[in-house]
């Protein structure tokens, strides 16, 4: 054998013990499965113009930035392949005027709350690797905005519909010993809000359709009980 592949041979030899050495945490119907993860919410947002007082301006729109925050889900299941996983978090994000209307700068402050509630197929749910997939919906409610930047004013508010949509997730659980294992996620998400503002200083009246479809990547760690 060339001894170039012997090293990545070994490692592999050992990753493979190492992953039968113990029991897998297997799933089984009435199982609760717990994670906590770090995600990374990537935005991904499509606008419409800004409009001032019933006139769109032509050229404008806004941008929401990322964030990174904790998050928790439950899963119950209802066999050892069929759960249902309930994902809970919830995130700060900054939304900026864009194109024509980007001298504005940050013109909202909002937290956001998303519940998401999704069907899962676990592919090998008695193997170290669990593998699956589910689809859902999601729940999105945005609270504690604040209007900033350069529509802000001392009677300024801002108001964001709350918003129904579709979700899909992808993962997978690695064991690390017969207790615990690592959890790798990613989701995707369908948000739909209009931000309406009142009394900013371009305008009494303003407001914007933001078009989101987040990805969600995340990473942490599980248990079973």
């Amino acid at each position: 054998m060339n001894n170039r592949f012997k090293p990545a041979l070994i490692a592999a030899t050992l990753v493979t013990l190492n992953l039968t050495s113990f029991s897998a945490a297997a799933y089984e119907a009435g199982d609760w499965v717990v994670r906590g993860r770090i995600i990374h919410l990537n935005t991904n947002e499509d606008t419409s113009t800004i409009r001032v007082n019933g006139a769109s301006v032509a050229g404008s729109g806004v941008t929401v930035d990322n964030d990174t925050v904790p998050e928790l889900d439950i899963t119950y299941m209802f066999t050892p392949h069929w759960g249902t996983e309930l994902i809970l978090g919830t995130t700060s994000n900054t939304v900026d005027g864009a194109g024509t209307l980007a001298s504005l700068g940050g013109i909202i402050n909002a937290k956001v709350l998303p519940p998401t509630l999704t069907l899962q197929y676990h592919f090998s749910p008695r193997s170290n690797i669990r593998p699956y997939a589910g689809v859902g919906v999601n729940y999105t409610y945005f609270y504690d905005e604040q209007v900033d930047g350069g529509l802000d004013t001392a009677t300024a508010k801002v108001d964001m519909d709350s918003s129904w949509g579709l979700a899909a997730q992808a993962g997978v659980d690695i064991d690390i010993n017969k207790d615990w294992f690592v959890n790798f996620d990613l989701k995707y998400i369908d948000i739909d809000t209009t931000a309406h503002f009142t009394n900013t200083a371009v305008g009494v009246r303003a407001s914007v359709d933001v078009d989101l479809k987040p990805w969600v990547f995340g990473i942490g760690i599980g248990t079973t009980f």
